[in-house]
């Protein structure tokens, strides 16, 4: 199975891109999890929308040839950040690639909320009509890792036991899903 991972943090060391990366690791053996280069997406204009250029068709690709696609943000000023919304725009335009496609979402915070306003957005975000994705319901199904410093070690990769177990039984309930 082939997953796609859009992180909406381009910052140097981000823990969102630590929880993508760990889960590329973890569950290898589960599916193969590539991670899609967002940062350098023009920004969408509807003027190009038909001829919209390389990096975009290439994640249109990505996106169009995985089975399910993961969707790692952290939360800016209470929603998602503006290079992951731009993409989400320039996936609802033209070729709409997420129809339908199985989405998993997670974030990872250093303070106490664990982006919970940024996955609330981004589910409305994710159900209007030019994406349309599918997603695990909301009530016990949210990936919010909250107070990560003191959950990933020196190397960016995912320790928490506890968070572990909770991400594998999340993890399991969206592969039944797709």
């Amino acid at each position: 199975m082939k997953m796609i991972a859009i992180v909406g943090s381009l910052r140097k060391g981000s823990l969102n891109m630590a929880l993508a990366k760990s889960m590329q690791e973890r569950y290898q053996g589960k599916f193969d999890l590539e991670i899609a280069d967002i940062g350098t997406l023009p920004y969408y204009n509807t003027d190009d929308e038909e001829h919209p250029g390389d990096t975009v068709l290439k994640l249109k690709k990505q996106i169009n040839e995985a089975d399910a696609v993961f969707i790692v943000t952290p939360e800016y000023n209470w929603s998602i950040p503006g290079v992951l919304k731009n993409a989400l725009d320039w996936l609802s335009r033209g070729d709409k690639v997420l129809i339908n496609k199985p989405v998993l979402i997670a974030g990872v915070t250093p303070a106490m909320l664990g982006t919970v306003r940024a996955q609330l957005h981004l589910r409305e975000i994710l159900s209007s009509l030019g994406i349309s994705a599918r997603t695990l319901p909301a009530g016990g199904n949210e990936i919010l890792i909250n107070m990560a410093n003191d959950k990933f070690d020196a190397s960016g990769r995912l320790v928490d036991q506890n968070t572990l177990t909770f991400l594998d039984q999340v993890v399991d309930k969206f592969l039944q899903m797709i």
